[in-house]
């Protein structure tokens, strides 16, 4: 059928190029382009690659051949996957030299591409085509909006990838835009990819902030929103011990939502500068993400990390001072890996104290009695607190009536 089709589409260049009307010349494509559709069969492919390099041909006017390539460009949806595949790739390929008088319709081949990639789990693939796109280099004014989205869809396909590095550049680009959309939809999606983005970088307090922000958002359902609020508890479990993460641990504890999440328990342990023990992470372990079990440039995984500078810092609490073999036993690892530990945080300003390395011994600041106090009624009131909601639930008649006579005394 292909040889038809070109002979069909050279008469037709031919009308074009001898000035036939417009109107006659783009249904009489139309006409060629809903044959070859309808007909299919194996020279299916062919025949759409006939069609494409006459009709982007220089001697057909720009007006019909910007036209009937936003149709083909539509057909190719309805089209299976692996035929619009080498097809797109094909028009983009003829296009090249001319993309600037198709910039609309490369942007929409460029988008389906993208789309069939993804449904491949092709990330990379993906991401590259919609770079592609000239959305700020190009003559056509794009909206806001639909730069907006592309930046967002690119950075999140790189994520898939495990490329955090691309991913960040082009949330970087998003960023410029998101305060300009009157789109709450593209700003949660702004949010949401900003937090996985420095989740993925490590940058775990900042992306727990953004998780917990985005966990308050009504726009988002209930359930997406306990993943953000569980994806906050996980990154601020995962961040460097200091002033940061113990603002975010106490605004989580206090949230009541945090009880029903299966983390709670370390949370807890963690805010209330309890010691936690490696058999007390197993559960924790298997609600990681692949990066988050990276080893760090000690060997050690970013989990173990944390809960040995938390240790630590729990352990600056408990003695005023505490040598190196005692200090490594009591946070499972080597004296050595002890100190060196203790010697960063001293020297970053996460921990107060000083490091006697001919003693072998680390002293830790004295406290102020009053903070440390009001500290620990601070807790021994969430503990009553928690202790009342348990018995409301249990026994809530009981706790009205012993309500009400506490009222009348």
């Amino acid at each position: 059928m292909a040889a038809p089709v070109k002979q069909q589409l050279s008469q037709l260049a031919n009308l074009s190029h001898a000035g036939g009307s417009h109107k006659d010349v783009t249904e009489k494509y139309k006409a060629i382009l809903e044959v070859v559709l309808k007909t299919g069969g194996a020279d299916l492919i062919p025949s759409l690659q006939a069609f494409v390099e006459a009709l982007v041909n220089e001697n057909v006017s720009l007006v019909i051949s910007r036209q009937i390539l936003s149709d083909f460009t539509a057909q190719l949806s309805k089209l299976p996957d692996a035929i619009a595949k080498q097809v797109a790739h094909y028009t983009l390929d003829k296009i090249h030299t001319r993309v600037i008088s198709f910039e609309e319709q490369v942007a929409a081949i460029r988008q389906h591409l993208a789309d069939i990639y993804e449904r491949e789990q092709c990330w990379r693939d993906a991401a590259n085509v919609l770079v592609g796109i000239p959305l700020e280099t190009g003559q056509k004014q794009y909206s806001t909006d639909y730069k907006l989205e592309t930046y967002l869809k690119i950075a999140r396909l790189y994520l898939e990838d495990d490329d955090p590095v691309q991913a960040e550049a082009y949330i970087n680009r998003a960023s410029l835009l998101q305060a300009d959309t009157q789109s709450e939809k593209l700003q949660i999606h702004y949010k949401a990819c900003y937090a996985r983005v420095l989740d993925f970088r490590r940058k775990f307090i900042e992306a727990a902030q953004r998780y917990n922000e985005l966990s308050y958002k009504t726009i988002v359902a209930e359930q997406e929103r306990l993943t953000a609020l569980k994806n906050a508890l996980i990154c601020t479990i995962l961040a460097s011990a200091g002033q940061q993460r113990s603002r975010m641990l106490a605004t989580l504890f206090k949230d009541e939502r945090c009880q029903q999440l299966p983390a709670f328990n370390i949370l807890e342990k963690m805010y209330l500068d309890r010691i936690i023990r490696s058999s007390d992470l197993q559960d924790f372990q298997a609600l990681l993400q692949p990066h988050q079990k990276a080893i760090t440039a000690d060997g050690s995984t970013i989990l173990d990390r944390a809960v040995i500078e938390h240790n630590l810092l729990s352990a600056s609490k408990l003695y005023n001072n505490i040598s190196f073999e005692e200090l490594g036993s009591l946070l499972e690892i080597p004296p050595q890996k002890a100190e060196k530990i203790a010697s960063q945080m001293i020297t970053e300003g996460r921990m107060n104290g000083n490091i006697d390395q001919i003693d072998s011994i680390v002293h830790f600041e004295a406290r102020e009695t009053l903070p440390t106090w009001d500290r620990q009624i601070q807790s021994l009131c969430f503990q009553v607190n928690n202790i009342i909601e348990k018995i409301s639930q249990t026994a809530p008649e009981w706790m009205l009536k012993t309500m009400e006579a506490q009222i009348q005394q």
